[in-house]
Parts: C-alpha cells; structure tokens; sequence
C-alpha cells in the first residue's frame, strides 16, 4: 500500500495554478488564450504584479498579471462551486491595483487622473459546469432585489472545453487526473507519480511536467500535507465536541437523576413516615382494648395489618 506523503516543504505557499502561470512563456500561452486577436503581444510585455494572499488565514490561489493595458486578474475556483469567488477576485483586483501604483509611485490624491490599467478578472473553474453561469456580478449574486449598489464587479468563467488543448484546458484536464488519483489511492505518493505519468502519457502540460517534475512533486506534496493536517485537525476537532458533548450531557443527567432521585426519595420517605405514624396510633389503640375493625376505620390500615400489629 502506497504510504501517506511525508517531509513536505510546510513553506510553499505555491500552488500548480499560481505556478505554472508564474513562468513567464506559460503566462503568454495563458493571455494568447484569452485574447486571441492579440498578435504582437511578447513575453516582455507581460509583468506579474502581485501574489500576496488579501483574505486573511487563507492560503491563495491567486494571480495578477499585467499586459500593456490589461490587469488581468485570475482566481483558481476549486471542483466545489461558490459565488464567494467573485469577493476574492474583487478583493484581489483591488490589491493588485494598489501595488501597481505603489510600484509606479503615482500619486492618488493628485488633481490630475492617473493612468489605470484596465481590469479583467477571470475565474479558472476545474469541476464540472452543469447549470453554472459563464459570467458572474457581484450585484446580481449578492443584492439581487437592489438597484442601489454602488459597487459593481464582473467575472468571466472558464470550463472545461472538450477537445481544445490550449493551457488553460490543460490544466483543468491536469486538475481532473489529479482528483482521479486521489479518489483511488487517497493522499499518497501513488497519487502524485500516478499523476503526473498519466499526464506525460495524454501530451497534458508535457513540457511543464519534463523540465519541472521536481518542483511539481514538492509543490502537491506541501499541498498533500496541508490538506491533510486540515482534515486531521478536523476530525481531532469532531471528536474533542463530541467527547465534551458527551461529558456534559453526562453530568447534566446525573445532576438530573440525583435531582429527581432525591425527589423521589423524599416522597417516598413521607409516604413511609406517614404509614409508620398509623402503626403507631394503631398500636395504641389496640393497647385501648380497641377491636381490629374500629382501629382499622381509625388509622386506615388493613384488618390484616392490625391483626399483625397484635401479635408483635
């Protein structure tokens, strides 16, 4: 059995998507892609402007680049779909946005209007389309019934393209082996060589995977590792709740059993008293010379009782 992945680089904060399309000739592949008319566009043309995660406590896949005029920003959305997608690209753009001024040192509160670079924000989807749109807007998806936004943004969504074998397809396709071998052989080494053989086989991303194979390894096993401490600690969290939940609802019953124990305990100890304070009354009675009958009508108690009474 192909063993768990161990020695991840826990520093990586890289992923496949962020480093693929951080290499400069794959970063053209990727523009030429999404802009086909553009002919004369050159690898020098092209500048990464920011990596740096903008949504606290989470580990991004995200990545800015700009081309002349364009800012194109792009997020990796995961097989699961969510339209939180649109606030990070949002998020994101407006991030980038703000290290390209700084870089450039413009001045924002000037009186005179800076030169911005247009913004293109794109969501790369590696799960299966179904009813999903090939746009999303921020408006429509958050204040549906309110004409009053203020703030707009729109995002393009790219699916899975049978047939086309440009860069952004093949990564999808590369995505989908991968989650094919993780369902057979769970977060193991098996998976990740299972991966990238069947990929060298299909011609997928063949030429990324032959120069860098290495650090695609390091990459998926940091990745490996990281999912797999979240789900551990996941469960570690599952069953500490459920430890406590049991504890609690432990304590809470004996504290309601005792409750009602005492509860119990003193009524039955009245109805006890009560019986041995006719024994008594009894008893004197019968000392009286009283008959069995009248005492029984006096104190309450069986013929059978006072008659036992007598004897002792």
């Amino acid at each position: 059995m192909a063993g768990k992945v161990k020695n991840a680089k826990q520093g990586t904060k890289d992923s496949i998507f962020t480093h693929l399309f951080s290499i400069p000739q794959y970063q053209l592949k990727l523009y030429r892609t999404l802009h086909p008319e553009d002919k004369a566009v050159k690898v020098s043309d092209i500048e990464t402007i920011t990596r740096r995660c903008v949504v606290a406590q989470h580990e991004h896949n995200d990545l800015g680049i700009l081309v002349k005029n364009r800012l194109m920003i792009l997020v990796e959305a995961q097989s699961s779909w969510s339209p939180n997608i649109v606030l990070r690209l949002m998020s994101y753009a407006v991030q980038s946005l703000m290290d390209y001024f700084q870089s450039r040192e413009v001045f924002l509160y000037s009186n005179s209007k800076v030169t911005c670079p247009k913004p293109e924000l794109y969501v790369i989807y590696t799960g299966d389309r179904q009813a999903q749109p090939e746009t999303l807007s921020f408006k429509d998806l958050f204040f549906e019934n309110d004409s009053t936004c203020d703030l707009e943004a729109t995002a393009h969504v790219i699916y899975y393209r049978e047939g086309n074998a440009d860069i952004i397809n093949q990564y999808i396709m590369f995505c989908r082996v991968f989650n094919e071998q993780i369902k057979k052989y769970g977060y193991t080494e098996q998976a990740l060589k299972d991966t990238l053989c069947i990929c060298r086989d299909k011609q997928i991303l063949l030429k990324y995977i032959l120069q860098r194979e290495a650090e695609i390894m390091n990459i998926m096993t940091a990745l490996f590792d990281q999912d797999y401490v979240t789900r551990m600690y996941g469960v570690d969290q599952k069953r500490e709740g459920l430890k406590e939940g049991m504890e609690a609802g432990l304590k809470a019953g004996l504290k309601a059993g005792m409750k009602e124990g005492m509860k119990e305990g003193k009524k039955e100890g009245m109805k006890e008293g009560m019986k041995e304070g006719k024994r008594e009354t009894a008893m004197n009675l019968l000392k009286m010379g009283m008959s069995a009958d009248v005492v029984a009508k006096a104190t309450g108690l069986s013929v059978e009782e006072i008659e036992d009474l007598r004897q002792k």
